[in-house]
């Protein structure tokens, strides 16, 4: 049975961890945190990779299991009034990495109480899942040389599903991207003597509108893409036109020949608008992170013990959005799941101002690891 006595602990460690987000590369104090309170219960605990990561062991041999957490917040404000709202401005858990790592650690602290007989638990604590790809990193600098694993999971709380559900998909969860930066230039001038100068603006404008357009009319209606234009900077007075504008955007995309054509098409697009207005493009292109793609296997232990536990495993459709975790499942078979979290009444989603992790489900994940170690590890 699950021990219920340490679930005021969890969201106590939630709480603070809200209240003091810190950046990838740059949780100090929250690795401090959790390699304290490890160490404290008897796992063996290792620091440094990538920076901030922890990862922890308890159990000898095999089999392996690795279980993983993000830990790093997002560069924005938060808006939710919360007493333990950010203290940081400029910095907020809006994604919910704060509730994983104390799902986690809830659950390490019954394994321990528990004792591990046969194999070992592997607990991967890892920073920078925030565009910053803190697990190419941790896998770059060793993480499964020096801590092999036969299996790693990972969970994500989702706020499009409601409690009771978690999702395991038996190949695509989540999406491949990359992010673009394009600087347009040409002569500048007077705002009342357009002739004089070069269309930037109207490149700009021109190429937003066509490179969200690329997944319509490049791919397949069958192949999911997106082409988000997410920022456009230009201009700085009314009877000013500017010589310079730059956008800024991501791209999303599941199959390689799908992210090929996109990179291909939008290269093209945007040397092609800004030379239609005599100016040229200067594409900064960055492919990110893979896919995120589900070991079938694995996915269908992540059904089993959820099942077990009562969880509604109905499957969802894949999401667009993107997550590190699948370096690792590129090194090993692995699943990724989604925690169904979404609160009554108003339901800030991930990314939003007014974002909280629902501590409801706190248990439940931390019940769901304890589970799934135990049967990966007596399989």
């Amino acid at each position: 049975m699950f021990d219920n006595s340490h679930i005021d602990d969890a969201i106590a460690w939630r709480h603070d961890l809200h209240r003091h987000p810190e950046l990838g590369f740059e949780e100090h104090r929250t690795s401090e945190l959790i390699a304290g309170l490890l160490t404290e219960w008897g796992w063996r605990v290792h620091r440094g990779l990538a920076g901030t990561g922890v990862v922890a062991q308890l159990g000898q041999g095999a089999p392996v299991i690795g279980l993983r957490a993000d830990i790093d917040a997002l560069p924005m404000d938060e808006a939710t009034g919360l007493p333990y709202a950010s203290a940081t401005p400029g910095k907020m858990h809006a994604c919910g990495h704060d509730g994983h790592t104390a799902m986690l650690l809830l659950a390490a602290r019954q394994i321990a109480q528990e004792g591990v007989t046969t194999g070992t638990v592997t607990l991967i604590f890892q920073p920078a899942e925030e565009n910053d790809g803190g697990a190419r990193v941790m896998v770059e600098q060793g993480l499964f040389r020096e801590f092999p694993v036969d299996r790693v999971f990972g969970i994500h709380n989702w706020p499009g599903l409601a409690p009771g559900r978690m999702v395991a998909r038996d190949d695509k969860m989540m999406a491949a991207f990359a992010v673009f930066e394009i600087e347009i230039s040409g002569r500048g001038g007077h705002g009342a003597m357009p002739e004089q100068s070069d269309g930037v603006i109207a490149a700009a404008a021109a190429m937003a509108g066509a490179l969200q357009e690329i997944p319509a009319r490049a791919l397949s209606p069958l192949e999911p893409g997106v082409v988000s234009v997410t920022q456009i900077h230009s201009g700085s007075a009314w009877n000013v036109c500017p010589d310079r504008a730059v956008l800024r955007g991501t791209a999303r995309w599941f199959d390689a020949a799908a992210g090929d054509m996109i990179e291909e098409r939008l290269q093209c697009i945007a040397r092609a608008s800004a030379e239609a207005q005599g100016c040229t493009a200067q594409v900064d292109y960055q492919r990110r992170y893979p896919a995120t793609i589900n070991a079938a296997p694995e996915a269908a232990i992540a059904r089993e013990v959820a099942t077990g536990m009562g969880l509604d495993t109905t499957l969802a459709a894949p999401s667009m959005a993107s997550e590190d975790f699948a370096f690792m499942l590129n090194e090993v078979p692995g699943a990724y799941l989604w925690l169904g979290a979404a609160r009554d009444g108003e339901n800030p989603g991930l990314h939003s101002a007014k974002f909280d992790f629902n501590d409801a489900v706190l248990p439940v994940g931390a019940e769901y690891w304890v589970r799934l170690a135990r049967h990966c590890l007596a399989a």
